[in-house]
């Protein structure tokens, strides 16, 4: 009798220890403002259920704001699935990347991988000894859009260069937050790399920070012509302004709500961001499946569509219609993707933006 007792106490307590796993575990998400849709979780958790995991997939709080504040979260361990920017992952000695494992491109599990744009699939800014840990999930330009309510075809700048001209003075709004693609649009002005300042040496940096060096003048020039400078998100409804910075997911909001803005096809180009999907350390076994069921589904066309239609991005995927594509094949072209912002250059690169809007008075 008192073999049994401690028989069926031993099964309570197994059976206490392994109801939170019996009740179905939760995929934790971690994601920028509209990325995840709750009709999409509905759908994905559906789909889980039907193929036999027992996951439940939730978007955590607070969503994704930048690189600091992601690092703090995913540092906790808070997040199975992240949706980082590109540059993120290997940014400040790889902190972020430490924090991610390398993701089976070859699963079974993610056939939509083999349809998505090459050129998105093998940038070496998220990748590890030759293992991905990104997923391309879709992108944009910091580029330049000017009101076509207010602008002819004809006065449209067509080059980079064209921005410096007198008649934009107090028309253009520029980014005051994340300055780098502004130092981007000033290297190409001066017909260098756009990211020239982020490869330089210590010496080239200290000239290019020296008050009457050819790099902080030139931004000086540029941010005085700003008439407004925005921070977390540009501002389409100034009537002041008729050449306005964007992602371009603010852009196509705006839009949606009856603007009328075109993204400048300036000859030179656009730096270029993508956002991707990431799986985190100590995600194994089944529920490593069932993120990859995740990520498959995230990859497909019912909501690469809407990455186009309702964010006004790039989508990563080739089986659906991508406009800005269409109008700019080279839009993803090589040496234009944000790198990992090298600590000194990023310091660097703040030290002459700030001089620059001290200079301009704003």
């Amino acid at each position: 009798m008192q073999i049994m007792k401690l028989i069926a106490r031993a099964l309570t307590f197994f059976l206490l220890l392994t109801a939170p796993a019996l009740a179905g575990e939760t995929i934790n998400v971690f994601t920028w403002d509209g990325y995840v849709e709750p009709q999409e979780v509905t759908a994905i958790n559906k789909i889980l259920k039907e193929k036999g995991y027992d996951y439940t997939v939730t978007v955590i709080s607070p969503l994704a704001e930048g690189p600091e504040q992601m690092f703090t979260v995913l540092r906790k361990g808070k997040a199975d699935i992240s949706f980082l920017t590109l540059n993120y992952i290997n940014m400040q000695n790889r902190r972020i990347a430490q924090l991610l494992q390398p993701i089976n491109t070859s699963s079974p599990r993610l056939p939509n991988y083999q349809k998505l744009i090459p050129a998105m699939k093998d940038i070496p800014f998220g990748m590890d000894k030759g293992k991905h840990l990104y997923v391309p999930w879709g992108g944009g330009a910091y580029g330049i859009w000017a009101n076509m309510n207010v602008l002819e075809e004809g006065e449209l700048p067509k080059s980079i260069k064209d921005l410096w001209d007198s008649k934009w003075q107090g028309k253009l709004s520029l980014t005051n937050s994340q300055i780098q693609p502004n130092l981007a649009l000033v290297m190409m002005a001066l017909d260098k790399p756009p990211f020239a300042l982020n490869d330089a040496s210590r010496d080239e940096l200290r000239a290019a920070v020296r008050n009457d060096g050819e790099v902080q003048q030139k931004t000086n020039a540029l941010y005085a012509n700003v008439g407004k400078f925005w921070g977390g998100v540009p501002d389409f409804n100034d009537p002041t302004l008729q050449l306005v910075s964007s992602y371009g997911i603010a852009a196509a909001a705006a839009n949606k709500a009856g603007g009328n803005w075109k993204l400048l096809p300036l000859t030179e180009g656009n730096t270029v961001w993508l956002d991707t999907i990431n799986i985190h350390k100590g995600v194994s076994g089944k529920k490593l499946e069932a993120v990859e069921i995740f990520i498959n589904y995230w990859l497909s066309p019912p909501v690469q569509k809407r990455v186009v239609d309702g964010l006004g991005m790039v989508a990563a995927s080739t089986e659906v219609s991508n406009p800005l594509l269409d109008a700019d094949p080279n839009f993803f072209k090589e040496g234009f993707f944000w790198p990992p912002w090298k600590k000194q250059a990023d310091n660097i690169m703040l030290k002459i933006s700030k001089t620059a809007q001290k200079a301009a008075g704003k």
